[in-house]
């Protein structure tokens, strides 16, 4: 009876050495300084002493709106789980969150190659395919007539989400979950799931914050690798 005891002692501490610690969050930003990011603003090209849309504020990211342009990860990451908490302080507005971005300014001369995630008031969670597609249910009724749908200028690119209402009044904080697993994208607001696509033509990227006309603050973009450690790169 003892010898049967110890061996499950054995086996017992032999698993429990041998089970992986779930992964740990990591945020991508760290409350200080862009440390981790790079900013591509077209019109810095011109005039270095264009502001900086992007900055550090109370401990908070800040996309104060304009000019336009992209913050970007230097790293390139697949298979995770990134938590946005996000709120318009002053007035509605649109921003977004790119995943699997690539080549910058690849649409329009402005914005990186990706599939966008949006977080315009009222709109949060659709998708908008930047020279790169997804395919969603129901996405003749969803995306309009199928001759129509493209991903680059002038083609239809948005992907409405699913739902309606999931959104808190302006002002309050919202949060979205964007969850990238090989190539499916799934979306959560305010942990109401709102969107679902496979087929993504991308799988890894850069992950990048967009400055489109609005004030934005970001209290948390936190990232937890899904299926092996991130980033890839």
């Amino acid at each position: 009876m003892k010898n049967l005891i110890l061996a499950i002692l054995m086996m017992a501490t032999l698993f429990a050495c041998v089970t992986p610690e779930p992964p740990k969050p990591v945020s991508l930003f760290n409350g200080v300084d862009l440390t981790g990011w790079h900013v591509d603003v077209p019109a810095m090209d011109q005039n270095p002493d264009t502001m900086n849309p992007f900055i550090v504020r109370d401990s908070m990211l800040m996309s104060l709106g304009t000019p336009g342009g992209h913050l970007i990860t230097d790293s390139v990451y697949s298979n995770y789980r990134l938590t946005a908490e996000y709120r318009f302080a002053g007035i509605p507005g649109n921003c977004g969150v790119l995943v699997h971005a690539s080549t910058s300014r690849a649409l329009y001369g402005m914005f990186p190659q990706s599939l966008e995630v949006q977080m315009m008031h009222e709109n949060a969670g659709d998708f908008w395919c930047i020279v790169e597609d997804i395919v969603v249910p129901d996405m003749e009724a969803r995306r309009g007539p199928k001759e129509e749908w493209g991903i680059t200028e002038g083609k239809r690119r948005r992907i409405p989400n699913l739902t309606d209402g999931s959104e808190n009044p302006v002002g309050e904080w919202n949060k979205m979950v964007v969850e990238c697993v090989a190539d499916t994208i799934k979306v959560w607001v305010n942990d109401v799931f709102v969107n679902y696509g496979t087929n993504c033509t991308a799988t890894r990227g850069q992950i990048a914050v967009q400055a489109e006309g609005s004030e934005v603050e970001f209290r948390k973009l936190e990232l937890v690798a899904i299926e092996k450690t991130t980033p890839v790169q």
